[in-house]
């Protein structure tokens, strides 16, 4: 009767068992398992008793209970058991045992010697806890007796011979493991247990000598091959030698062999183990000490293994950001670890974190995001972007800092695609209509160009329509010099997106006005410009039937796979150099901006820093960057002329033009120095042909200043002598 309400305690076990997944480990059968209720990976350790003798069953017992009772970092983590009368069952964090971990690593190319100098400095750490702090002897030390959980770090397990170093106070006692294992018998050390004046670790480190053994030279065939160095790394070879020493004494304590291989120069003394110590003790750390610790990380994460990046270093980081108050140095190891990552991993651990750092206020976190967006850009998706990251971005627009205001303008390029019809025609363009038009620094009203042809594609027909002539207008009349540039290659970039009558009427005019820039890079870059659209319209003019396939793509609104190939690059930086200092010195400073540098578009000379000067700002251009911006500025040309100044090119000469001077005035002086060309101030070239016609120009002012002298000697002759004393008449 009482049976039928009996349960199988096995079947309400919070843990369960994948198939097929069973590894001997010693007097225990190693099962990969999960936990019921979350799918939580584990392992299960599981001892039948029927298959065992009394001895294995007693040891199996005493593993049982040591696991509950020792708690240590090193030591392999007991989560749950069960105990029935058919089976032991040790649930523990997930681990693969060594040798199997080794043979798998050595085909990925073998073990590092950091990832080994790291699993033996936990070991001996375990081991050194036993000993001196609990008074234990492990006596079953060796490959079978170690553990390795996802992060790569190494783990002490196989308790089943742990017992205490004076003997057991109830008198029971654990047969010795060759009395189990047979061909355990090499390992032992050669002195008899017990001898009188044996240091009590005598024999747990000689048996760690013989791990270290197997570490690098694999299974130990017998005890003499200890005398055989074989791959132990030099380092480790003095203190390697103490350990497997034939005078018991003179071996060390596990302590002081750890000191001893921490020495400077010793094999424990690496950037590893230091990463890996200052981890664990990273909660007591002042808050100076993690800003330097994980300015260093970044730099040595390359050479970390990729589990320990993931499972050890990952969690570390997204905890000093959440709890630690870490700030923006933890973002550079932060990508860094997450390029180790599958998408699903990503999705879950990195990209909450991410839209949560696009709110802090903090600039330097702030900066550091646009730049390093390219890392991460594809795992936001569009809900993600257009909610809760674009929102917050915006604001750079309108920052104090140039440094802040130009990596929102870049950035713009990775985000246009992903963004709804509002946020990128009608918000993105009110900001980038406002930049061009009142921003002070020149190289961000530059860049503010280039990025809008660069996203053209992605604009609806009709945001194109109205945007783009005027947009590029205006920058062909910038008075800084790469921003000219910039206009002339954003209509060269977009030829595919104006018509006919939009080329002929309204951009042709533009650009001719060009070729008589002060720069010769504005200069040419118009003239390439406009053989491109002479050629459109000559291509229609001689086949009409052209017309139709060269402007399919100005009422298109299908996205590109990717953007215009004939824009280059970004046109200048010339505030990229605000950024390093801007994260270098306290959140929130400002500074002016340097001088712009040519990152590669081809503003050519006059946009580096030795050719050209910062612009100087006109009078509309000097508003207050943050002001409010109204009215619909890219609707048409006069929007821009009110919103900009006035309309004329640039000035020929001063500071604005970029010290070009006048380019054409006083030809006649150069005509000795330079008979067939003449160089202009900026750089620019007077043609033979140039010259010809200013010098038949001033030689018929020549003439015509004689015939005006010659009438007026004759209308004095005619006259004649004015008589003294008389008056002259009217």
């Amino acid at each position: 009767m009482w049976s039928f309400f009996a349960r199988d305690p096995v079947k309400d076990f919070a843990y369960e068992i994948l198939p097929d997944t069973h590894e001997s480990s010693g007097l225990w059968t190693l099962h990969r398992g999960k936990r019921k209720t979350n799918g939580e990976p584990v392992s299960l350790f599981v001892y039948e008793v029927a298959l065992g003798t009394d001895q294995q069953t007693q040891l199996a017992k005493a593993a049982f209970k040591r696991m509950k009772t020792l708690r240590h970092p090193n030591i392999l983590a007991y989560v749950d058991g069960l105990e029935t009368e058919k089976c032991l069952y040790l649930v523990t964090e997930q681990v693969t045992p060594l040798a199997v971990h080794l043979k798998a690593q050595a085909e990925k190319g073998g073990s590092g010697e950091l990832e080994v100098s790291w699993g033996l400095h936990q070991i001996v750490k375990a081991l050194s806890f036993l000993v001196n702090d609990c008074h234990l002897l492990h006596n079953n030390l060796g490959m079978w007796a170690v553990f390795v959980d996802r992060a790569g770090e190494w783990k002490l397990g196989a308790l089943d011979h742990v017992a205490s170093e004076t003997g057991d106070p109830s008198g029971a006692t654990l047969p010795p493991p060759k009395a189990v294992y047979p061909d355990m018998e090499k390992y032992d050390p050669p002195e008899t247990p017990g001898s009188s004046g044996t240091e009590k670790w005598a024999g747990e480190v000689w048996r760690l000598g013989c791990l270290i053994w197997e570490v690098f030279n694999g299974p130990l065939p017998r005890a003499a091959s200890l005398r055989t160095i074989g791959k132990v790394p030099k380092l480790l070879v003095p203190h390697y030698c103490e350990l497997v020493g034939a005078n018991p004494r003179a071996r060390p304590n596990p302590a002081r062999f750890l000191q001893n291989c921490r020495a400077a120069g010793g094999f424990l003394s690496n950037s590893f183990v230091e990463s890996n110590l200052f981890l664990e003790e990273i909660q007591i750390k002042e808050q100076a000490e993690k800003q330097q610790f994980f300015q260093d990380l970044s730099e040595n994460l390359d050479s970390f293994p990729e589990d320990f990046c993931k499972h050890k270093v990952l969690p570390q980081l997204l905890t000093a950001f959440e709890f630690g108050n870490a700030g923006a140095v933890v973002l550079t190891p932060l990508f860094k670890v997450g390029k180790f990552l599958s998408t699903e991993e990503y999705q879950q651990k990195i990209i909450p974190v991410i839209v949560k750092m696009f709110s802090s206020t903090d600039r330097a976190m702030r900066i550091r995001l646009l730049q390093q967006m390219e890392q991460f850009i594809q795992y936001l998706n569009e809900a993600a972007v257009n909610s809760q990251i674009f929102p917050h971005v915006v604001h750079g627009f309108t920052d104090t800092n140039p440094a802040i205001r130009e990596q929102t303008v870049k950035s713009m390029l990775l985000l246009a695609p992903k963004l709804n019809e509002a946020n990128l025609n009608q918000e993105l363009m009110r900001h980038f209509a406002r930049l061009q038009a009142r921003d002070e620094q020149g190289p961000i009203r530059c860049n503010t160009t280039v990025c809008l042809g660069k996203i053209a594609p992605y604009l609806n027909p009709a945001t194109r329509q109205r945007v783009l002539i005027s947009a590029f207008s205006r920058a062909t009349k910038d008075p800084f010099p790469a921003s000219r540039s910039a206009g002339v290659l954003g209509f060269a970039a977009t030829n595919s997106y104006y018509s006919l009558a939009e080329s002929a009427a309204r951009i042709l005019p533009m650009l001719c006005t060009l070729t008589v820039d002060p720069e010769k890079n504005v200069r040419e870059q118009a003239f390439k410009t406009i053989k491109s659209f002479l050629t459109k319209l000559e291509t229609v003019s001689e086949d009409p039937t052209m017309l139709v396939e060269l402007e399919k793509d100005v009422t298109s609104s299908a996205h590109p796979a990717g953007v215009s190939s004939s824009w280059a690059g970004w046109a200048v930086t010339g505030v990229s150099s605000l950024t390093s200092k801007l994260i270098r010195t306290a959140p929130g400073a400002e500074g002016g901006a340097a001088a712009p540098e040519n990152s590669g578009l081809t503003p050519g000379p006059a946009s580096t820093p030795d050719a050209t000067p910062m612009a100087r700002p006109s009078a509309a251009a000097s508003k207050k960057p943050g002001s409010d911006w109204s009215g619909s500025a890219w609707d048409a040309d006069d929007s821009w002329s009110n919103d900009r100044g006035a309309q004329s090119p640039p000035p020929a000469g001063g500071e604005e033009a970029g010290g070009s001077g006048d380019l054409f005035a006083s030809v006649s002086q150069r005509s000795a120095a330079a008979p067939a060309t003449v160089r202009g101030g900026g750089g620019g070239m007077v043609t033979a042909a140039t010259l010809r016609a200013a010098e038949l120009s001033k030689k018929r002012r020549e003439e015509r200043k004689k015939e005006l002298e010659a009438k007026r000697a004759e209308r004095k002759a005619a006259k004649g002598p004015l008589k003294l004393g008389a008056r002259k008449l009217d």
